[in-house]
This record gives structure tokens, sequence and C-alpha cells, in this order.
């Protein structure tokens, strides 16, 4: 394995902090210097014991996972990370070989690296992973997905799905204000004077405004067929989904 320089990198990851899973000291050192220069953080376990404490306690970005480890392999460790969540994987294997490949699809790795690797390889390797899941992590933030909704915070544009069609829903501000509030917590009761707060908050004081938006509403869901929504509490409020 030759070491030539790395160079910085701007690019995505940046400050992303990696687990290195590898037992042989040389190679973790090399892999730690690399990903530092490219403005990542870095962190070693020399077991797969130890990768899995790190793992837990310190939440990494990615794993950096070296197949053949003490105390515990690399596809014990892969499938118990992936049992506890969705933390990308990279896999460093010396055996170009199908099987390998077939093991880490079946227990969801991300990549794989074959020894001997380019260090410069495995960083762009990297950065490529971080920059795919973290913009998946973003788009998944701003988009809320109560049945039969899915709702684009930041484009603020709603969708609804009936007999498998989406439809396109055209909301005035306030009523994708309304249905929004209500999805975020689909079967809990929302008074008129917490929707009239939060969804109408440019001096509309009258609570009896807010029944003239739902209804409004309640009518543009009507048209592409989801009926019943929002249900109305008589005497209190509005609650997105009947009780079940």
């Amino acid at each position: 394995m030759s070491m030539s320089h790395p160079s910085p990198s701007s690019s995505a990851g940046l400050q992303a902090l990696v687990l290195i899973a590898e037992d042989e000291p040389e190679i973790a050192d090399i892999l730690q210097a690399y990903l530092k220069r490219a403005g990542l953080r870095t962190l070693h376990a020399e077991d797969g014991r130890k990768a899995l404490d790190m793992h837990l306690s310190m939440k990494p970005d990615l794993v950096l996972l070296d197949v053949k480890m003490p105390k515990m392999d690399g596809w014990q460790v892969l499938s118990e990370v992936r049992h506890r969540g969705e933390t990308p994987v990279i896999m460093l294997t010396a055996m170009d070989q199908d099987i390998d490949k077939l093991m880490g699809l079946r227990f969801g790795a991300d990549d794989y690296v074959v020894k001997p690797f380019n260090p410069a390889e495995v960083v762009a390797r990297i950065q490529a992973v971080l920059r795919r899941t973290m913009a998946d992590a973003s788009h998944q933030s701003h988009v809320l997905r109560v049945p039969p909704f899915e709702i684009d915070l930041e484009q603020h544009e709603a969708v609804v799905q009936v007999s498998g069609d989406l439809h396109s829903l055209a909301l005035t501000l306030t009523e994708f204000r309304l249905l929004t509030h209500l999805a975020r917590a689909p079967k809990k009761v929302c008074t008129r004077a917490e929707l009239l707060a939060t969804c109408l908050p440019e001096g509309e004081a009258l609570e009896r405004t807010v029944d003239s938006h739902i209804s409004k509403l309640r009518k543009k869901l009507e048209d592409v067929n989801v009926k019943g929504m929002p249900v109305g509490i008589r005497g209190v409020g509005y609650r997105l989904w009947g009780a079940e």
C-alpha cells in the first residue's frame, strides 16, 4: 500500500465522524491520516466488540469495517449495526470474492473496498456514501409522511394517495399550516385556540375563522375522495384521524 500525500477536501462529509474498525495498526493509522486530512473526524476500534461499543456510545456517521477481526468478525458487527439502525457501513475485505459481497448485501453493507487499496479511493468512497446518506436524511427531515398524506415542509406542497394514485392538493397557506399541524400528531385533538395561534398567527382573532378554513380544507380533500378528514370534535376542536 503506497502512501502519497492526501489533499484536504471540502466535499460532503465534512466533520462527519467515521469509526474505523481495523485490527492492523498500520492500516488504521494510514486511514486515519487520510480521513483527517479530508476534514473527517475518526475513531479507531481494534476488534469487533470494541467497534460495537464505540458505535453505541459515539454514534458515528459511518463505519469502515474490516471483515477479519478478533473477538467478533465484520459480518457479526455489521449484522448488529443493522439491527440497531441505518448507520452506513463500508466493508474492508482482503478477498475479492463474490461470497463476501453477497454476505454484505444480505446484511446491508453500503459499499466494499478490497485490500490492498488506495487510501485516497477509500476517502472518496466514504465521501460518496456520506453525501448520499446525509442528502437522504435531509430530505426525510422536511417531508412529513402520515397516510394518506405526504407533506413537503420546505416546498409547502402536499400530496395525498388514494387507491394507489397520488393527487396534489392546491392548498392556501393557512390550509397547508392546518393540515401540517394536525398531521404532526394525527390522533391528538387540537383546540380551536391552539390552531388559531399556530396556523393563523397574522391577527385573525376569531376562533370561528378556524372552522371556515377547516371546512375549505375538508372540501378539497373530499374532491380527491378523502372523506371525513379532519375530524371535528364538538365543543373542542379537530384532529386529523378518527379514533381507532
